[in-house]
């Protein structure tokens, strides 16, 4: 098999330092592990200028999509790692699945209005990245066989020059507003709530919407972001002049290695305390939560039975169970769910049986994604779906696009939301949705 060539760099622990080279270039993506202050994850990937780019059509199923991002990989052509070298990506796909590209794989009403217009799906297909490896403290330019020698002196060229002393403007033009009010958002709540004690559900993820008008380059304000709320599963992606998606999320969707299959829901959240005695007690109090702890498992017992779909009988585990994870602005509860990718399967497998998350729906998961179309007004385009890599060796890793942002036309939007259970009370919801994205808010308009 083809053997990937590497081409190494000075470490460097901040992909922003790397990325300012490329931020404005065609097809821009990083994968950001939120280093030097996020410690969980391992790799930063970034790239740009794909050799294709591959959208889900208009009227195009799940299946047919995912067969042509199947068909991309195999058209750029296998190729492994240098031996003395793990490297989570060594060319393939880069991109996002947004929420409704779950519409392409269950049927679902339209009610939501779909006024973001964003692309269900869209992928870059990449014959190079860089990345760095934490654990190792090693920085390289990795590229696919079928990539020309001239392209690949050009980056080195590029990555060996002085960063770019500063960024573009941006600024938004007056606060963030939310689409629905407070009684709204009780109303929803409450029918959440009926449907329930109907036997509909047990539990439905209802989220709002928050918007402001904004100008310039969203790149400076993912750095702001990433500066204020370092993640372990955050990502930029350019969509055009002015237009991006910025991801602080710190949840894992899908981890495919090596057969070995993992999902770590999120399912539980506490709020930060400046005061340390205060903050232990929020922490001990979410661990200790019967409430949160049942929410936490509806959704892992959901997830046991999508990997089920494509994970070889009886491998399906749970080995972590109701762990503590502690950001800047929240402590969150988190599960994880592994098992092992049955013989003839692949990563579009995975995803056609486990898309759209269940800890960002509910549970029974179709059932939830109609109430959720019934009552949020608006698609969530990013939100909720998946910023993830794809390559040739069918390596892959994704991420629950939460704590997610959306630049275009002329527009930012965030969303903020949480599980509803028949006990909830649609305050404490309200105004947990507030706390999840409050720091990220208050940090653009700061700017």
């Amino acid at each position: 098999m083809p053997t990937c060539s590497v081409h190494p760099l000075p470490y460097c622990p901040d992909p922003a330092e790397y990325f300012a080279r490329i931020h404005h270039a065609p097809g821009a993506v990083l994968l950001d592990a939120g280093r030097p202050v996020a410690t969980r994850a391992r790799y930063d990937i970034l790239s740009a200028w794909p050799l294709a780019e591959l959208a889900a059509f208009h009227d195009e199923s799940a299946n047919d999509f995912l067969q042509r991002l199947r068909q991309s990989l195999n058209n750029l052509g296998h190729a492994q790692a240098p031996s003395e070298c793990p490297l989570p990506f060594v060319g393939g796909l880069l991109g996002y699945l947004g929420y409704d590209f779950g519409r392409r794989i269950e049927q679902l009403p339209t009610r939501a209005v779909d006024d973001l217009a964003l692309a269900d799906a869209q992928f870059g297909l990449y014959a190079w990245a860089l990345i760095s490896d934490h654990q190792r403290q090693t920085s390289q330019l990795v590229f696919h066989p079928a990539l020309a020698g001239a392209e690949r002196l050009r980056l080195q060229q590029l990555f060996s020059q002085p960063a770019p002393s500063s960024n573009g403007a941006f600024v938004l033009h007056g606060r963030f507003t939310a689409d629905i009010d407070i009684p709204q958002y009780q109303q929803a709540i409450e029918r959440i709530q009926a449907y329930i004690l109907a036997g509909d559900c047990y539990q439905v993820n209802f989220a709002q919407r928050f918007r402001a008008a904004c100008q310039g380059d969203p790149w400076t304000a993912y750095c702001a972001l990433r500066a204020a709320c370092p993640t372990p599963f955050a990502g930029y992606l350019r969509l055009g002049h002015e237009a991006a998606i910025l991801s602080l999320s710190p949840e894992r969707f899908l981890r495919l290695s090596q057969g070995q299959v993992e999902t770590r829901p999120i399912k539980g959240t506490r709020p930060r305390n400046s005061d340390p005695v205060e903050d232990a007690a929020m922490a001990s109090e979410l661990l200790s939560s019967a409430k949160d702890r049942a929410e936490n498992l509806m959704i892992v017992d959901l997830l046991r039975n999508d990997l089920s779909r494509n994970c070889s009988i009886g491998s399906v585990r749970v080995p972590e169970l109701f762990a503590l994870e502690s950001y800047p602005n929240v402590h969150h509860l988190v599960s994880s769910v592994t098992g092992q990718l049955d013989a003839g399967r692949d990563a579009f497998d995975l995803i056609n049986g486990s898309f759209p998350g269940g800890s960002i729906t509910g549970a029974p998961k179709i059932r939830a994604m109609q109430i959720i179309d019934e009552l949020e007004p608006t698609r969530r385009a990013l939100y909720c779906g998946s910023l993830l890599y794809l390559d040739v060796r069918g390596e892959m890793d994704s991420s629950i696009a939460i704590r997610s942002l959306l630049v275009k036309d002329g527009q930012i939007s965030c969303w903020g939301g949480g599980g509803i259970v028949a006990d909830s009370d649609w305050q404490a919801e309200y105004a947990e949705s507030i706390t999840k994205v409050a720091i990220l808010l208050e940090t653009l308009e700061k700017l």
